[in-house]
């Protein structure tokens, strides 16, 4: 039996006005079950507005649905199409997983040959948490944690200079490295152990097989000192200072060291981080110290070692301590406090300074303006970052903002205060991370000059001419290969969605359901999945037809992957380029649900 669809509608939409367009026949199920493995072939679906239609999908293609609104195709595709599939895969896990999930009914079709794993991906937010990130949605940002744990390079605020902690070869290159008869001793610092006194400890020592401390640079062999009592080891007197001492591990004068020289110097080291705690000693021609550590310190601070949860705002090992992760907390909203920016600190563009009481805040900073050059009739707009700070946090000349909320929080205990401070308050951004949700100590890290919080604040096309510059050293390039390359691929695809424009900081929750169905688009593509179902929701919405071209080159990214991706779709620049089309109508509601025409842009039009 042939399947011949009457559609008035579908001839005035190819432009011939012609009465009926036969659509491909299906015979019977004996002929579907032969040649399935190369289409998707839908029987008798009555889903919805569905009129018991029949249609055949072929597989590894680019398919557009196309039709009037509430002609049947979300039905076909989503309803029908996706649920069944969902429902297949939910059947194929066992009893116990299953009774976790939601019961899922079968669509109203007589039966569907040929359907590989589906996805859909619609046009809505799938995340409510603030949490949730567009680096983190498009895993962009756990493949940023990698990187930065494996390359990173811990920098000092004190000193600006590099932390790394040292190994007995960077101490035994060091000795190397010194002049031709240079004496060096190996020295750790003496320390006594819980509940021992000095004596103890040196008879300790000595039964370790150490023969001689440094005391005040000079060298004193330890049953010496423990034949006289009376040193001020043991002795120190009040309103002096205690003795420096360390302990004397090994002696040496560089020459160019065999083999056996260059074991017992590796030795000595050893043995000098073990005794040490972790630190070491050079003192070389009694003038020159060298100190080393195997700890990951620099400058007095300890610092964390890189590891991917330091990166993570979701763990408590590397949240924010304040915001815990949120990068927001409750306090002083600016917007609130200066309303209009466009005023100048003399026209009263600071709302709490107002009033007889309040407005002796403003009339003070204005006396005391000129004395730093601040322009008190200038619009709050156009101050530089240097006036801004003196007007929030103010210098030795004025209080500023903040200092005027500082007195108010000490007023607390007064009803009026209370209501004065409730009307400022609000979300601001967190002043421990300033924004950036992560602990002090990962913003330490940096690969290329920059730490992971100012990449995420950057939109994505220029992340992307960052990475293509980034420049890393022949070791951190091999290390760092594979993580590049799935940085870019995400970020190339991100720019060929039309989404160049997002930060990777920006919350899931304030995207577009157009916005967030490309991000999904573009995790699909970096899964690399195959031979499977892809069913998305007019994608093109809001894109320019720039942007748009752009979509269909990822979405035929897609389908050369070896996948079948359904469109609903409208446009006609997505039709053109569709290798199937299929079109629903001819009208709406109980008037559609019918297929009435299939095939390419061309046949169709020619038809």
């Amino acid at each position: 039996m042939s399947l011949v669809k009457k559609a008035d509608a579908a001839g005035a939409a190819a432009g011939d006005g012609s009465g009926k367009i036969e659509v491909k026949p299906i015979h019977s199920v004996d002929e579907v079950k032969q040649d399935y493995h190369d289409d998707i072939v839908i029987k008798g679906a009555h889903v919805h507005n569905l009129k018991n239609i029949s249609v055949r999908i072929p597989r590894n293609k680019f398919i557009v649905v196309t039709g009037v609104s509430g002609s049947g195709k979300s039905s076909l595709t989503i309803d029908t199409l996706f649920a069944e599939g969902q429902r297949r895969y939910a059947e194929s896990l066992s009893a116990y997983a299953r009774q976790f999930m939601q019961r899922m009914n079968k669509p109203d079709v007589d039966y569907i040959h040929g359907l590989c794993p589906a996805i859909a991906i619609e046009q809505k937010v799938i995340t409510r948490t603030p949490r949730s990130t567009v680096g983190s949605m498009t895993e962009i940002y756990d493949y940023l944690r990698l990187l930065f744990a494996r390359v990173g390079k811990t920098i000092s605020p004190v000193s600006g200079k590099e932390v790394k902690k040292d190994d007995v070869a960077d101490v035994v290159n060091a000795i190397n490295a010194l002049k031709e008869g240079d004496k060096v001793l190996l020295l750790v610092p003496f320390k006594t152990g819980p509940g021992r006194d000095a004596k103890e400890e040196m008879n300790i020592l000595l039964q370790k097989g150490f023969s001689r401390l440094l005391v005040n640079e000079e060298v004193i062999r330890i049953e010496d000192l423990l034949s006289d009592s009376t040193h001020t080891v043991f002795n120190n007197k009040k309103g002096k200072s205690s003795p420096t001492i360390h302990l004397l591990i090994d002696r040496l004068v560089k020459k160019d060291f065999d083999d056996e020289d260059m074991h017992r110097i590796a030795d000595s080291v050893t043995t000098a981080f073990y005794e040490g705690e972790g630190s070491l000693q050079l003192l070389v021609n009694d003038k020159k110290t060298m100190n080393f550590s195997n700890k990951f310190e620099a400058d007095g601070i300890r610092f964390e070692e890189p590891v991917p949860n330091l990166f993570s705002f979701n763990n408590p090992y590397g949240a924010c301590p304040v915001c815990e992760g949120f990068s927001q907390v409750l306090g002083i909203d600016k917007d609130l406090v200066i309303p209009n920016p466009q005023l100048s600190l003399y026209e009263e563009a600071v709302a709490p300074w107002k009033g007889e009481k309040m407005g002796a805040w403003k009339d003070a900073f204005i006396r005391e303006a000129k004395k730093f050059n601040f322009p008190i009739h200038k619009p709050i707009a156009e101050l530089n970052k240097e006036q801004l700070d003196d007007l929030w946090n103010g210098n030795k000349y004025v209080n500023g903002i903040n200092d005027f909320f500082k007195e108010v929080e000490q007023q607390l205990y007064k009803v009026q205060y209370r209501v004065l401070l409730s009307r400022y308050r609000g979300k601001t951004t967190c002043h421990t991370c300033d924004g950036y949700r992560l602990r002090k100590e990962a913003l330490y890290v940096k690969v290329g000059g920059e730490h992971i919080g100012t990449l995420c604040e950057w939109p994505v096309r220029d992340l992307k001419v960052w990475f293509d510059k980034l420049k890393l050293s022949e070791h951190d390039g091999k290390v760092a290969k594979r993580i590049l390359t799935e940085i870019h691929h995400r970020l190339h695809t991100l720019i060929e969605v039309g989404l160049g424009y997002l930060t990777l900081s920006r919350l899931a929750n304030s995207l577009s359901g157009g916005e967030s169905q490309r991000i999904q688009l573009t995790r699909s593509l970096g899964s690399n999945l195959t031979d499977s179902l892809y069913i998305l929701d007019e994608p093109s919405i809001g894109l320019h037809s720039r942007d748009t071209q752009r979509l269909i080159t990822v979405l035929k990214a897609l389908r050369d992957l070896g996948n079948t991706v359904v469109v609903v779709e409208h446009d006609e620049m997505m039709m053109k380029e569709a290798d199937h089309i299929i079109d629903m109508g001819p009208l709406a509601s109980h008037l559609g649900g019918e297929v009435v025409a299939q095939g390419d842009y061309d046949t169709i039009c020619s038809d």
